[in-house]
């Protein structure tokens, strides 16, 4: 919908314009509950200083505030999102270097994606060592679970728990269903 060149979607036709559209508002678009819940949470619990990051293919980590438009999207669709693949690897790890230097003693950086494989864990945990943390109630939910738990924290103001990525429990069994929501 949003790449049909024809589409008449507000935020297509957005993309097609010179100045493009927010990353986290097309992310959010895109997968639905899992990334409005990482956008919602990040802006909910990011500091000012450092702010929220996306993992983008072939372009590392960009603000959520960060313009994109259609030929930006196709160009990260033709990359794996891999650490064996340099396209992805080397750019994200461009970019984590750069954010841990401006980090100050104490920061930490909270990872708001799966941890049961390693298409990025390992080049972040490379760059930012134990100050990688994740929330371990992530273990064992499938995307959509994850975004919602996010979505009622940050609606709730209050953050998940972290804990550093070394060493953690990367795989458990699946968690009890998310209670629906009551509106």
């Amino acid at each position: 919908m949003l790449l049909n060149e024809a589409s008449e979607l507000p935020l297509a036709r957005r993309l097609r314009e010179k100045g493009g559209a927010p990353l986290g508002e097309v992310f959010s678009f895109m997968s639905s509950l899992y990334f409005r819940g990482k956008l919602a949470y990040a802006r909910a619990f990011a500091t000012m200083r450092c702010g929220a990051h996306v993992i983008a293919p072939g372009r590392g980590l960009l603000s959520l505030d960060h313009p994109v438009r259609r030929a930006d999207l196709l160009a990260m669709a033709t990359v794996t999102v891999s650490q064996d693949e340099t396209r992805f690897r080397e750019p994200l790890a461009r970019d984590a270097q750069r954010l841990a230097r401006t980090l100050a003693p104490g920061d930490a950086v909270v990872l708001l994606g799966s941890i049961a494989t390693d298409k990025y864990v390992q080049v972040l945990t490379a760059c930012f060592g134990e100050r990688l943390l994740f929330p371990p109630a992530f273990v064992g939910r499938g995307d959509m679970s994850r975004g919602g738990l996010m979505l009622r924290h940050a609606a709730g103001g209050r953050p998940l728990e972290y804990a550093p990525v070394s060493g953690a429990v990367r795989h458990g069994k699946r968690p009890p269903k998310l209670e629906p929501l009551r509106i």
